[in-house]
């Protein structure tokens, strides 16, 4: 008696099963990034309202910083007996570990409630560990299309495919030509030029951002270092007449949001010895130092044959605070967690296009360390999830 053919499994069935396995990996993007932070501030300042002393506490102390911020001085800047008091009241609430997110709604309200709560780290009172931004890495693919890469030449630099990467995805296209036309013309305004840089690294997919500003150029390619060099716009994104460093600093700390990306920089790109130990992961670095861009820190490579990075600043005229200009400098000049960074990405990126995956479109995952030899080898490619219900329909099916 011969075997029946197994019968197909109900259509009704397979359709739950694929939407069983899809939604877990795609679900969470409609989701509101302030409603995945453990304890944003937005949402830890409502549940202080909600009680009395609390709120009492938080708007008292919220008039002791703004009377801060008009001081000019540190010295001017002491808080009242009063200030301490509402602070103290305010240790035991959930705002004191509240923390914010780059991408969230609502960014410059969240941050303003944080630097409210902690307005000692406003007068430059910082500690190294600490950062207003939630620490959310994840280990996303980077979703790309190499295919339409066919119609440039063999033989174009990468940074110029990068670029036409960005220009072939409308998300990114739409980001980067905002900035470049906020940030070309003689006349151009740099608030305005700031202002849809910060959009465009906020926005655009780290995949696109990060390409575009960190790839990889041959050493006699001038042509690509320049390219990469104007990512930012720097003619009009970085200050006409190059203030000294310290001042700089201080206008960027009377800034919540400049502020903020300074101290998530020093936080991920600080060494923490003599031997160059970092404090996070690289991924956590460059996303820092990303982040900076847009601000009055905004940091660039210095010239078109290296990738060195700088602030546009000097330390001519800081007389006896030469010393704390110098290390200001040194911290991004010669940092070795924002280099040894910054090497890995690029590497990453040219590893991208040594192989013959031109022909389809691929997800990859770059697994960084901290610690070079515990940095996983290159992997191949993998496919992205997003393709998997397919595969398992066409098993079943």
């Amino acid at each position: 008696m011969g075997l029946s053919g197994s019968p197909r499994p109900p259509l009704l069935m397979i359709l739950l099963l694929v939407l069983s396995l899809w939604l877990p990996l795609g679900a969470g993007n409609s989701l509101a990034t302030e409603n995945r932070l453990v304890n944003s501030c937005t949402q830890a300042r409502k549940k202080c309202e909600a009680n009395p002393a609390c709120k009492a506490a938080y708007q008292h102390l919220g008039s002791c910083t703004s009377s801060l911020s008009r001081s000019l001085t540190l010295e001017e800047s002491a808080m009242s007996a009063d200030c301490l008091e509402a602070a103290e009241q305010l240790r035991n609430s959930s705002l004191i570990d509240c923390r914010c997110h780059r991408r969230m709604k609502h960014q410059a309200t969240c941050l303003d409630i944080y630097w409210t709560v902690h307005p000692a780290r406003s007068l430059g009172d910082y500690e190294l560990d600490v950062s207003p931004y939630e620490d959310t890495v994840t280990s996303k693919p980077w979703k790309m299309n190499l295919s339409k890469l066919n119609m440039l030449k063999p033989d174009s630099d990468l940074c110029l495919k990068f670029a036409m990467l960005c220009t072939l995805h409308d998300k990114c296209d739409r980001l980067r030509k905002a900035y470049g036309e906020a940030c070309s013309g003689i006349r151009c305004q740099r608030h305005l030029c700031l202002a849809q840089l910060r959009s465009f690294f906020e926005k655009a997919a780290e995949s696109h951002a990060q390409g575009l500003l960190l790839c990889p150029c041959a050493p006699e390619d001038a042509g690509c270092g320049e390219r990469r060099r104007n990512t930012i716009a720097p003619n009009c994104a970085l200050p006409s007449v190059t203030p000294n460093c310290l001042d700089l600093r201080s206008f960027c700390r009377a800034d919540p949001l400049c502020r903020s990306r300074l101290m998530d920089f020093q936080t991920h790109c600080h060494p923490m010895d003599i031997l160059g130990t970092c404090a996070t992961e690289q991924s956590r670095c460059l996303r820092a130092y990303l982040g900076l861009i847009g601000t009055a820190m905004t940091p660039n490579f210095i010239s078109k044959v290296n990738t060195t990075v700088a602030l546009s600043c000097t330390c001519r005229g800081s007389g006896n605070l030469q010393d704390e200009c110098e290390q200001l400098e040194r911290s991004f000049s010669q940092n070795p967690c924002l280099v040894e960074a910054i090497a890995a990405k690029m590497r990453f990126h040219r590893q991208l296009f040594s192989q013959d995956w031109a022909d389809s479109t691929f997800a990859v995952v770059q697994q960084q360390n901290s610690n070079p030899a515990l940095r996983p080898q290159p992997r191949l490619p993998i496919l992205s999830f997003s393709i998997l219900p397919l595969i398992l329909l066409q098993t079943l099916w």
